[in-house]
């Protein structure tokens, strides 16, 4: 972060907390040797990881397994002009272990569009960095039309 850019960096338990209350991220991962961003509905396991739920035939499952991936989510108010965000990067992979399927269907994210037969990837959270902006802060001579 930028000193005086009027933002906060959060800490990795703060980032977190924020995460779980989050609805939607988004992954971000490579596509024919391109970013691809997808937003997605995901979970927390308790160690951190992000969860997705896709289908175990999906695009997705296939182009994040065994990659580094980033993941973000984030919560806006414009009209306050306060947020924050978090990104988590690390390695993905699909879950394979039969127990460790059996706990996440359980436990995990529940699928917006479910599939006949289903996969879980799990993102490790190996780097987890954030930043927040509360919204009273000055514009400094910046007009906000109304």
């Amino acid at each position: 972060m930028y000193s005086n850019d009027g933002f906060r960096e959060l800490d990795r338990e703060e980032c977190l907390r924020l995460l779980a209350t989050a609805p939607i991220g988004r992954i971000v991962h490579t596509r024919q040797a391109l970013p691809a961003v997808l937003p997605v509905n995901f979970a927390l396991d308790g160690d951190g990881a992000v969860l997705l739920r896709t289908s175990a035939t999906s695009e997705l499952a296939r182009a994040v397994d065994g990659a580094v991936v980033a993941f973000e989510a984030d919560e806006v108010d414009a009209t306050a002009r306060a947020g924050w965000s978090v990104v988590v990067t690390g390695h993905a992979a699909v879950v394979t272990d039969p127990a460790e399927r059996e706990r996440l269907s359980r436990v995990g994210p529940r699928s917006w569009m479910p599939a006949s037969r289903e996969a879980f990837v799990r993102i490790e959270s190996e780097l987890v960095t954030g930043r927040a902006l509360a919204g009273d802060r000055p514009t400094y001579g910046v007009r906000i039309a109304s």
